[in-house]
């Protein structure tokens, strides 16, 4: 062999392909019947996402972890900010319903906000 067939032979690619048989297996395997099944995403999902979050952060509703209610105004101005955002975002790409249940959602949570910040 030559210098340079050495040097070819080193720089030879090594293509691990171990993780294609882990994808595949994760694939074909049963799903665990305690896992709950997640639900189609929709855009009224997200928004109901949303605004428990805000409720969380207006002290509304306790937060999943510390099961306590805790006000924190930054969080919620910025929950209810997003929103707002989005409303402007996808103007007249919404259904009437979709659009309905946006503005509904924030006029409350501006209500909240109002109510809460001013104590």
């Amino acid at each position: 062999m030559t210098m340079n067939e050495d040097k070819k032979e080193d720089l030879k690619k090594k293509v691990d392909e171990s993780w294609k048989e882990a994808v595949s297996k994760d694939k074909t395997a049963p799903s665990d019947p305690n896992t709950p099944e997640v639900p189609e995403m929709t855009f009224g999902l997200f928004i109901s996402g949303l605004l428990m979050e805000a409720l969380i952060a207006l002290g509304d509703a306790e937060h999943p972890v510390t099961k306590k209610k805790e006000l924190s105004v930054p969080h919620a101005k910025f929950i209810i900010e997003t929103l707002a955002m989005l409303k402007d975002k996808t103007k007249n790409n919404l259904s009437k319903e979709e659009n309905d249940s946006l503005e509904a959602v924030l006029y409350d949570l501006r209500m909240r906000f109002v109510q809460k910040a001013g104590k």
